[in-house]
């Protein structure tokens, strides 16, 4: 079974929940809830879904990745928002350190850990995906060149026509410094945009292990 559409930025809209049990929930299930389907959901995690779709509008309009997805266009043509999602992934799992006071390992185990105990109240599509993300360590295989390729060469393989995909590792590798900074100058942005839903109802707590300014 080829999950290689289903390979997304999960990391960054994680991180962001902070340890919200509700938000890390409704962060990785909101692609798959459609309609009024979030109706059948709690409420701690329709507040994660909810805030999975204010990043990625937040994400899409922001003037830093509009001009960011403008560079990759000539490589990647319409998937460039995915495309930069995911390296924005790669620079969150490489300079981890910077943005959080909790190792890596320790935060994708935490991470696999939460959405096990929901196993049963995800949706199916995000059921099938859960078992092969673990195994495949995806929250962190972005840190590395080679498991960004392979993503990147799965995604190229289902799509109907030729996207380019199978190239943005090389994209990256030229421009490396470049969207590096897109995402360093971006990222605290996002940690500000998203600061509100992490505390609402909660105590300072909720924002643990967040570094609001990347140091």
């Amino acid at each position: 079974m080829s999950l290689a559409g289903e390979l997304m930025n999960y990391l960054a809209h994680l991180y962001l929940s902070g340890p919200d049990e509700g938000l890390i929930v409704g962060n990785f299930i909101a692609d798959a809830v459609k309609g009024r389907s979030v109706e059948r959901y709690p409420e701690p995690i329709r507040r994660g879904i909810s805030m999975h779709r204010s990043i990625d509008r937040f994400t899409d309009g922001h003037p830093l990745n509009a001009e960011a997805r403008r560079w990759l266009y000539p490589y990647v043509h319409k998937y460039a928002g995915v495309v930069l999602d995911m390296y924005h992934d790669h620079f969150l799992a490489t300079d981890w350190g910077s943005w959080s006071a909790e190792p890596l390992q320790g935060f994708t185990r935490r991470s696999y850990q939460t959405l096990l105990r929901h196993f049963l109240s995800l949706p199916p599509r995000s059921r099938r995906i859960l078992p092969f993300m673990m195994k495949d360590d995806w929250l962190s295989s972005y840190a590395r060149m080679e498991g960004l390729g392979q993503a990147f060469q799965g995604m190229a393989r289902r799509t109907p026509f030729a996207s380019g995909m199978e190239g943005a590792v090389k994209v990256l590798e030229d421009h490396y410094d470049e969207f590096r900074k897109v995402f360093q100058q971006f990222l605290p942005e996002l940690i500000r945009h998203t600061l509100p839903m992490r505390n609402y109802g909660l105590s300072s707590e909720s924002s643990r292990g967040i570094m609001k300014d990347g140091e």
